[in-house]
């Protein structure tokens, strides 16, 4: 018998990523309901009773509606965010946090549902300090890394663990002459270092000698690895310089992804590795939101269809 309890996807209108997944469902027949919380309250309205059975209500966009309590899954993946621009700033900003902890609270408390991933989960795994030690208690190689505010404890980390690179403990989108742009990962020397350190905190860590990088993806209790092969800094950069080879996920890694992963509480995460001149992996990051679908279409790993059974098969 088909099942008739709804994935919910949660994602801004554009995201190719998200198009996929949900093409992949509608060939297997698994309903679909699509929402960007960022669309509430102007065209997504939620009713949400808080019972001794749990949420009961339903959420509903132009096109379709959603029991609450029947939801089989749901893929957060990037949403919009709250904006209300016909309110001044204070009755805005009360309005945008009443809707985060309202309609947010309750996409995060849907009984029965898997998460992929819960956002909260997602949030605690946002932060590259809190990733960082997981991944050492986890079993990672983790270069050495300092999270700093002093001028001066910059420059003696760099000074004792020279090459030493900086990047970004978070990457927010500038605009530059219209056009977005983001802090890059750039090598640092102690001459760099001035007393600007000083105003937030930073993050430096030693470069690894790499040979390339490796993208392992997990979703579910499938791991995809795959090698991705540069000159650059930070791959990211210049995807038309990569290469890309499916590889073997190194000994011993898959048990530290677990760990990691159950950590956190994820099903998906997106780990990046710098490979060293001996064949060492070095932890860098995993992003519990990373993209993934690019990979596919360069290596024909079945990573859409591991994503669509993971939300299909959920109990």
């Amino acid at each position: 018998m088909t099942d008739p309890r709804p994935v919910l996807v949660v994602t801004a209108l554009y995201d190719p990523t998200a198009d996929v997944v949900i093409a992949e469902l509608h060939d297997r027949g698994v309903p679909v309901v699509r929402l960007d919380s960022g669309d509430f309250p102007g065209s997504l309205s939620v009713e949400a009773e808080i019972t001794a059975h749990g949420v009961r209500g339903s959420i509903s966009t132009p096109s379709r509606t959603a029991d609450l309590a029947g939801i089989r899954s749901l893929y957060y993946r990037r949403p919009s965010g709250f904006a209300f621009p016909h309110l001044d700033e204070q009755d805005a900003r009360f309005a945008v946090t009443q809707a985060r902890y309202g309609l947010g609270g309750v996409l995060a408390s849907l009984p029965g549902c898997l998460y992929v991933n819960h956002p909260h989960r997602i949030g605690d795994a946002e932060f590259k300090p809190a990733g960082l030690a997981a991944a050492v208690a986890a079993g990672f190689d983790v270069p050495p890394t300092l999270i700093t505010s002093s001028p001066e404890a910059a420059r003696a980390f760099i000074k004792r663990h020279t090459p030493v690179i900086y990047k970004p403990l978070h990457n927010p989108v500038y605009l530059i002459g219209g056009a977005s742009s983001v802090v890059r990962v750039t090598d640092v020397s102690a001459d760099d270092i001035d007393e600007g350190v000083a105003g937030t905190a930073h993050l430096f860590q030693r470069r690894v000698d790499k040979t390339g990088d490796v993208r392992v993806t997990v979703i579910g209790d499938r791991v995809f690895c795959v090698r991705i092969g540069s000159d650059l800094l930070d791959w990211r950069t210049d995807y038309s310089k990569l290469t890309y080879s499916v590889v073997r996920p190194p000994p011993g890694i898959e048990e530290a992804l677990r760990g990691y992963m159950r950590h956190f509480g994820l099903v998906f995460g997106a780990f990046d590795f710098a490979v060293d001149r001996n064949q060492r992996c070095w932890f860098l990051e995993c992003n519990p939101s990373g993209q993934w679908y690019w990979l596919e279409s360069e290596t024909g790993l079945p990573m859409r269809a591991a994503l669509a059974d993971l939300l299909e098969r959920a109990t």
